[in-house]
């Protein structure tokens, strides 16, 4: 399956098709997560999905598959570990546990921007028993902000999402922070903009 045929799939079968997409990289799909999420923007683009419900099932998808993994950790334990290392995974599973033990929950963030180890990390923390609430405090509010950024960039740069998601592939979090940087200095930039407009209009 291409990105062409994962848009016509979204197209076609809407919004639920764009929550599936996501809730089923748990199991490996063969597309990244960021060009799914950013597929949905595009499709808002365009107008042939509502921005406000793609966007919702969108993160829905993505927090729920990840949370999928947090549970088969939890209730399945080393057996998820063995299934990982069958499948040619060692190498993210050892970085994965290398991330907890640096960074502890923050690797729960961190993750959202590495693609195979922010599947693996909830195996992780599910099987060493983190609470549900402190996984989700953490795991949600990234998920929000890593949806959203793809999600923007889709709306917006939807013609090049094969070459986006290329470099959120290879370069993972570096690419994540630096379009985060730019989002920042864009809003405050535009923000301030709005203010001095209006200073200048109420003084004229």
């Amino acid at each position: 399956m291409d990105l062409h045929d994962v848009i016509d799939f979204i197209e076609h079968y809407g919004y639920f098709a764009l929550f599936f997409s996501l809730w089923l990289g748990i199991v490996g799909m063969p597309i990244p997560d960021e060009m799914i999420v950013m597929s949905g923007g595009f499709l808002s683009s365009l107008e042939k999905m509502g921005i406000i419900p793609a966007f919702i099932l969108t993160y829905l998808g993505v927090v729920s598959g990840l949370s999928l993994g947090y549970v088969l950790g939890k209730v399945f334990g080393l057996k998820v570990l063995d299934k990982l290392v069958k499948k040619n995974k060692a190498k993210y599973l050892i970085k994965s546990k290398d991330m907890i033990s640096k960074y502890g929950q923050f690797a729960l963030v961190i993750s959202y921007f590495i693609p195979v180890v922010r599947h693996i990390i909830p195996y992780l923390v599910g099987m060493n028993n983190m609470s549900f609430k402190i996984y989700a405090l953490y795991s949600y509010t990234a998920g929000f902000i890593w949806t959203m950024i793809y999600f923007v960039l889709g709306f917006f740069f939807g013609k090049h999402i094969e070459h986006i998601g290329k470099l959120a592939t290879q370069y993972g979090l570096y690419f994540g922070v630096i379009v985060m940087i730019v989002w920042i200095i864009y809003y405050c930039f535009k923000r301030k903009l709005a203010e001095r407009l209006k200073i200048k209009r109420s003084n004229g």
